[in-house]
């Protein structure tokens, strides 16, 4: 596998495992791993990455789990086409065959997806705003130019099966508008976390698990602090 002029090898921070990245374009943040490390595995499980960037969340998580759950299944869903192929380049170089891609919007997810998965994660845009002086490319990652909340959960409850799980983060003063926005798609807020920028600071980000046709009841788990150095985690539970 060649890499572009503007391509680099980064560590994944696990297994010494590989992620390509373009150094002219959106690269993860440690958010990505820490929501890596929320969602929970299962046996069989299929699982979409919505808005996967260059892929950091579902190769993050499959590296934590594939040690035991071998049979676990992933499809990368991206509408920025040099994103998704620097993901395809990761897949390649850590040869991980259980990956496919899907380069489009998620407001028009192709049906043969309808009810497929049993685990959706998603790290998403979540800041409001143009992109002001940022690059086009860069500021769709962070803002809700192409898709919003609404969208995302829809497409959610369109790729789920009855009983599946989406597994998110967004910001925390956000957390009202997630769970109602959530609920209206009938998916319920099961589990919330939220993480710290330093100990006894007030939270900036909350992720939360919601289960398709789930029943009402919502478990708070202990705050998380990411008191991180650049793409290095220290988690506090």
């Amino acid at each position: 596998m060649e890499l572009g002029e503007y391509e680099v090898l980064e560590d994944m921070l696990i297994e010494n495992l590989k992620i390509v990245q373009d150094t002219r374009l959106y690269r993860f943040t440690s958010d990505s791993v820490l929501l890596s490390r929320f969602a929970k595995a299962k046996k069989g499980d299929v699982v979409a990455d919505f808005c996967a960037g260059s892929g950091i969340v579902a190769f993050h998580f499959y590296a934590l789990h594939k040690a035991k759950l071998r049979d676990l299944r992933f499809t990368l869903f991206e509408m920025q086409e040099e994103l998704s192929n620097l993901s395809k380049k990761t897949a390649e170089y850590n040869g991980f065959d259980n990956f496919e891609f899907v380069q489009g919007k998620l407001q028009d997810i192709p049906k043969a997806y309808h009810e497929k998965f049993s685990l959706v994660l998603c790290n998403p845009p979540y800041e409001r705003g143009g992109f002001d002086n940022d690059e086009y490319c860069k500021a769709v990652c962070r803002k809700e130019i192409t898709i919003n909340l609404q969208e995302i959960a829809k497409a959610a409850n369109f790729a789920l099966k009855y009983g599946g799980r989406l597994c998110m983060l967004h910001r925390a003063d956000r957390l009202a508008e997630v769970c109602y926005t959530l609920h209206d798609a009938k998916l319920e807020v099961k589990k919330i976390q939220f993480v710290g920028g330093r100990y006894g600071a007030k939270p900036y980000l909350v992720m939360v698990e919601a289960v398709k046709g789930g029943k009402p009841s919502t478990e708070i788990l202990d705050t998380i602090y990411n008191v991180s150095q650049p793409r290095i985690i220290r988690t506090r539970f």
